[in-house]
């Protein structure tokens, strides 16, 4: 599960970045290339649906990560603590000889 979880996060880690850079910008970065009025989005561009597709890919990233977060700490729910065996333990003593001043 977590490892799907994972490929999801990775993905969308993608998707987040390329969406992000085909946003216009003051130094328009990659969305030159996106094309100009004729393009399927309208005479705005993609403006409007990229910001909103970004939003949604954030929304759906914060939600992957939690869910990852969760599932992970249930499969982990033991320490490494919980597997020593307690006759093997070191016992700790201290020494009544010294006296702290």
């Amino acid at each position: 599960m977590i490892s799907t979880l994972l490929v999801v996060q990775i993905l969308l880690t993608i998707a987040i970045v390329i969406t992000v850079l085909l946003q216009k910008s003051s130094s328009i970065g990659l969305g030159a290339y996106s094309g100009s009025n004729e393009s399927m989005f309208g005479a705005k561009g993609p403006a409007g649906f990229l910001a909103k597709a970004t939003f949604v890919l954030a929304i759906l990233f914060v939600l992957n990560t939690l869910t990852m977060g969760y599932v992970y700490n249930k499969e982990k729910a033991h320490s490494v603590v919980d597997t020593i065996d307690a006759s093997t333990a070191v016992p700790v003593t201290t020494d009544k000889n010294s006296t702290k001043k």
